[in-house]
């Protein structure tokens, strides 16, 4: 096993004195740290990010954490819907401020949105994908007045989804425009600055964020919504689950966001914790660069389709984590097929790789972020690889090692997590894990895991188009049965092997947390009861 850079196992942290519990007016989150690579709303990836910045920036709407299909106000009292389906009309609440004191108008919620797409950085991807782009940026968002905003659709599309991405924090996210750009450098429109500062109009603001260490988050005095009542929020930096685990119990911590189904299973007897899990967003997968002239070979993904162990990944890693999925689309989604029913068969996988040209396997990496559960789940598939005679040395490190790499299409294998599913929809799914308008090294679509891969296929691009516009619901869901049925076929770069579930220890006198499946969990809303 290659490991790159350190692995930081909180062991200093246990070696801290006890504490009998956190301040009344303080909540101590603890979650692993290692895929927070900026805090520019822009620019982000990975859950991780979202759990901090959803805290910071307000979107113009919001997705409900109890029933997904609803979008609630936030910055934007109402909005409508054209009868011809060709925009989207806002209209602001009054009285909303940034925490600089700046008053939020439509000229913010403007620019946010097309500083995201002239930067074109990964959040960029949601709204591309529909047909928004730098190009048309300025004719796409215009502000008519100081409290209207008036989104013009640039292609044929459902409205309501373009509603609901704009409910996704990055995508969606509302900056102040003058705070921001007393911090341009040489064009950048405040990248640089926004990487460890904030420019929101949330319940709390950044006060610090050190790397792999810690975030600091103050209530933010000008929040417009309803006083917080936790005066601060400190976010640590805890790799190990162990550590999460007995700082929990110790009350060192009020919530742990990423322990392992072992722990989890430790805490469920103890009185002073509980645990909360609901549906989350995305796929446990395995995932192949088909850059690589070896997994090129249709008959290669299809033997790694078969040498997953699908029933024990779920049993003994994902316990907590996600519940056994083989296709790109949720259960309980629309459109969704029933599982497809694969299995471990190693009989089956070899004898597809003697077909490939592989009668004794070859060598190859397995990547994966050195967090729970993603070591144990790289160690499961390299022992199921080896039965077949491919022998994968597993490289671990941090998220922006594994996943950087990824992005830049320099790998071989990934067992990831991924696959969109923040909007209750498939199209959701598709654009993420499947989609891939520009194969080109160039087009550098890092947010579309389709082009990470290198999986491209111009016919389920159209299919994908095609279902996303369809108007009869029925048909619709038969155009999304289809797709799901054509990319099995196709023996894809992405295999899912389990759909993600989330879930938090916390201390039982924690009230009001709920957690959120688009990762946008909000802490305004938690108490203490002492």
């Amino acid at each position: 096993m290659r490991i790159m850079g350190p692995l930081l196992l909180g062991s200093t942290l246990l070696l801290q004195p006890a504490r009998a519990e956190t301040p009344p007016n303080m909540l101590v989150v603890g979650f692993s740290m290692n895929n927070i690579l900026t805090l520019d709303p822009a620019a982000i990836t990975g859950k991780e990010t979202v759990q901090v910045l959803t805290n910071i920036y307000d979107n113009l709407v919001a997705l409900d954490a109890v029933n997904r299909a609803q979008v609630d106000p936030q910055l934007a009292e109402s909005w409508m819907i054209a009868e011809d389906n060709g925009s989207i009309t806002f209209r602001l609440r009054k009285g909303a401020t940034f925490a600089s004191g700046n008053p939020v108008t439509s000229a913010d919620v403007v620019w946010s949105f097309k500083r995201l797409m002239k930067l074109n950085l990964a959040q960029a991807s949601f709204l591309k994908t529909h047909g928004f782009s730098a190009a048309n940026a300025d004719a796409s968002f215009t502000a008519p007045d100081d409290n209207t905003v008036v989104i013009k659709l640039p292609k044929k599309v459902d409205p309501q989804i373009i509603v609901q991405t704009l409910g996704i924090v990055g995508p969606g996210s509302i900056l102040d425009m003058k705070a921001v750009m007393e911090h341009d450098k040489n064009g950048d429109m405040g990248t640089a600055w926004l990487t460890n500062n904030s420019a929101g109009s949330g319940p709390f603001t950044l006060g610090q964020w050190q790397s792999n260490e810690r975030v600091t988050l103050e209530q933010n005095p000008k929040y417009w919504g309803e006083k917080p009542a936790m005066r601060r929020i400190i976010m640590r930096h805890l790799a190990e689950s162990q550590s999460q685990r007995l700082m929990l119990e110790k009350g060192d911590i009020d919530i742990a966001y990423s322990m392992s189904a072992a722990d989890l299973k430790a805490l469920e007897n103890n009185k002073d914790v509980k645990i909360q899990t609901n549906g989350g967003s995305g796929f446990y997968y395995l995932a192949v660069s088909m850059k690589d002239e070896k997994f090129q070979n249709p008959k290669v993904r299809e033997a790694l389709r078969y040498l997953i162990d699908y029933q024990g990944l779920n049993d003994s890693v994902l316990p907590y984590f996600g519940k056994r999925r083989d296709r790109p689309v949720p259960a309980g989604i629309f459109g969704a097929l029933p599982n497809a029913g694969y299995k471990l068969d190693v009989t089956k996988a070899k004898a597809l790789l003697t077909e490939a040209g592989y009668p004794h396997g070859f060598s190859t990496t397995l990547r994966a972020i050195s967090d729970v559960p993603f070591m144990s789940l790289a160690t499961a598939i390299q022992a199921t690889l080896a039965q077949a005679g491919i022998k994968a040395e597993i490289i671990t490190g941090s998220g922006d090692q594994i996943y950087g790499a990824m992005r830049e299409r320099k790998y071989e294998l990934i067992a990831g997590r991924g696959g969109g599913g923040q909007l209750p929809h498939p199209d959701s799914n598709f654009r993420a894990i499947v989609y891939n308008p520009n194969n080109a090294d160039e087009a550098k679509l890092t947010n579309f895991q389709g082009w990470r891969t290198s999986f491209y296929d111009e016919k389920i691009n159209k299919m994908i188009d095609d279902a996303l516009v369809e108007g009869n619901k029925d048909k619709q869901i038969k155009d999304y049965e289809t797709i799901q049925t054509y990319y099995a076929d196709m023996m894809p770069a992405i295999q899912p092997f389990s759909e993600v579930v989330d879930s938090v220890g916390f201390r039982a006198d924690i009230k009001g947390l709920e957690l959120n499946p688009s990762w946008s969990t909000q802490l305004r809303t938690v108490k203490k009861e002492r």
